[in-house]
């Protein structure tokens, strides 16, 4: 791996690999030597992760359960359930409809559009103009009650070229890119750029616009990036594992 490359990637927080720790094991719940130990693991010491974990359960990120255990709080067991379905996206046969989503709702503050903004972007939807988000309709959008009482759905088809169409909604030279970047960055024996390589992926896989092979470019880096994290976080949970049976 390159310099330039290690040196793009930010270091992560403590928080940031306690809390992926737990969202990649197999059961959510670790206890304070487990996850010293797979602190460690990826370069942080004892004490910064026994204060990191003090300051995420008064931040409720993490709860304490009666055995001394660590968990989850609920608020970020929902973000793991939604991260984990986005990295395990499962796309359909594409037929050439496109979801449309119009926003119709009015008088909302400031803070609701900016909510309502975002969920649709979670949907991986792209916004054509203001107040609507289209994408080609290979996903099972979580549609909810709320969503309906806020927006329209609709189905349509563009009447211009739908992979020039894509060119224009999402950046897909730079996501290859930088996907790219990232694999590379994962090609590595440093345990700690590893981690980091692999953490920055879950975001950027989040990012990913799940598109139909027919409207993307050659190449792309989207499978090979989803497989090489899906094998680090096995790889995570097999050494943690093993360093847990080590020390108990």
């Amino acid at each position: 791996m390159s310099s330039t490359t290690a040196d793009a990637l930010r270091p992560v927080s403590a928080r940031s690999a306690l809390l992926g720790l737990l969202m990649g094991a197999e059961v959510p719940t670790l206890s304070a030597r487990e996850l010293v130990a797979g602190g460690g693991l990826v370069g942080f010491s004892e004490t910064t992760v026994r204060v990191a974990l003090s300051r995420m359960v008064a931040a409720d990120d993490l709860v304490r359960t009666a055995d001394g255990r660590y968990q989850l709080s609920e608020r970020l067991s929902q973000r793991q359930r939604r991260q984990e379905a986005a990295i395990h996206v499962q796309t359909s046969a594409w037929d050439g409809d496109w979801d449309m989503v119009v926003v119709t709702a009015t008088g909302r503050s400031a803070a609701d559009r900016a909510t309502l903004r975002a969920t649709l972007a979670e949907l991986r939807l792209a916004e054509l103009r203001e107040g609507v988000w289209v994408r080609p309709a290979n996903l099972d959008l979580a549609w909810s009650d709320h969503l309906a009482d806020l927006c329209e759905r609709l189905t349509m088809r563009p009447t211009t070229d739908p992979a020039e169409l894509a060119g224009r909604l999402w950046d897909l030279t730079g996501w290859a890119d930088r996907a790219r970047e990232l694999l590379a960055a994962t090609d590595t024996d440093d345990p700690v750029l590893r981690f980091t390589a692999c953490a920055t992926s879950v975001r950027h896989l989040l990012e990913d616009p799940a598109l139909p092979d027919e409207l993307l470019p050659a190449d792309w880096p989207g499978p090979a990036l989803r497989k090489a994290h899906l094998d680090y976080k096995d790889w995570l949970i097999d050494t943690r594992q093993a360093l847990t049976e080590r020390i108990s």
